[in-house]
């Protein structure tokens, strides 16, 4: 008897293990993604999901919730760390206070276009981001656009730093956005975004910044009508997971999150460029008046302040800094 229940009892455990494997094996995952239904990184992202189920033949399931319904970004970061959730779509801006070599690429034109951020962030600074990114428990699969942010206002076109001087610029609550106001001989205005309109339509400010689709959606473009290509700020959005997830994870099946992960970036990118155009257009077509700035030298070179206090701040980064500043 007592040999029977012990064979009994080893055949449960191995039950038991057999069970459990299949259950890990069954992988399903909560998405998170701050944006509504419709948008470059909504579509995006529901893609990825798509790939991971059928590369993984149904073995690996990613519910996405989207329009922030589990929580704000800053709730959303948290959960990831923490495992709470497993995958999300982050912009970097929100990420660099918890993360310091992701706050770089907030540092006002230290990109010089749009791809030429796509060439930092595939390259070697990159993954010293995403390796900043992993200590603090978040893993990097893609980079996904965020636009390119310039000023606009309801006073004059933005030609030289000069003619931001005096001028009331509402920004993110970032000491690295006020500092660029500030070096430019502005005044910054750190709010809440869903101010702004009225703030802009009051003059309780004169001008923001923005990329082209924040600007036509939330129709700043109706009360602020000057729009200036500066592109001072270009922050990429990520579309990372839990790094203690990420490492339980066979080469296999890291490789099938990455492969999904690249796929849907090269559509998001695609769908982004498609609705910026197509938010220039309808802000053009209302009468905006549109200038680009050919010669940025003068507003970069007047962000030597900001720089010198985050390096001053963060001597590690240098290396990082130059980094992207040197590629071509």
């Amino acid at each position: 008897m007592n040999y029977l229940k012990k064979i009994t009892g080893v055949v449960l455990a191995i039950a038991l293990i057999i069970g459990f494997s299949a259950s890990v094996q069954a992988k399903e995952w909560k998405g998170w993604n701050i944006h509504v239904a419709g948008y470059p990184n909504t579509i995006g992202t529901d893609k990825f999901a798509e790939l991971v189920s059928q590369k993984s033949g149904g073995k690996m399931k990613i519910k996405m919730y989207h329009a922030g319904t589990l929580g704000s970004q800053p709730d959303a970061i948290e959960q990831v760390r923490m495992g709470g959730l497993e995958i999300a779509n982050f912009s970097l801006g929100p990420m660099g206070p918890i993360v310091p070599e992701a706050n770089v690429v907030s540092l006002p034109f230290i990109f010089k276009d749009p791809d030429h951020a796509f060439r930092v962030l595939e390259g070697k600074a990159g993954d010293m981001i995403n390796e900043g990114m992993a200590k603090k428990g978040l893993v990097s699969l893609a980079w996904y656009d965020g636009g390119s942010r310039s000023f606009y206002n309801s006073k004059k076109p933005i030609k030289a730093p000069a003619d931001v001087v005096g001028m009331k610029v509402r920004v993110m609550n970032n000491e690295l956005y006020s500092g660029m106001i500030k070096s430019l001989g502005g005044n910054p205005s750190p709010m809440a975004f869903a101010e702004v309109y009225q703030s802009l339509k009051t003059g309780v400010v004169d001008g923001a910044e923005n990329n082209w689709p924040s600007y036509e959606s939330t129709g700043h473009y109706e009360v602020a009508p000057f729009y200036s290509l500066s592109q001072h700020l270009i922050i990429p959005e990520t579309l990372c997971i839990n790094a203690a997830v990420w490492k339980k994870l066979s080469a296999q099946e890291q490789k099938i999150l990455k492969e999904a992960a690249q796929e849907s970036a090269l559509l998001q990118r695609k769908l982004w460029k498609e609705r910026s155009t197509a938010s220039q257009s309808k802000v053009m077509a209302a009468g905006v008046s549109f200038n680009m700035i050919p010669d940025k030298g003068p507003f970069q070179a007047a962000m030597k302040p900001v720089y010198d206090k985050f390096l001053a701040d963060n001597p590690a980064l240098k290396p990082l800094v130059k980094m992207i500043q040197n590629t071509p």
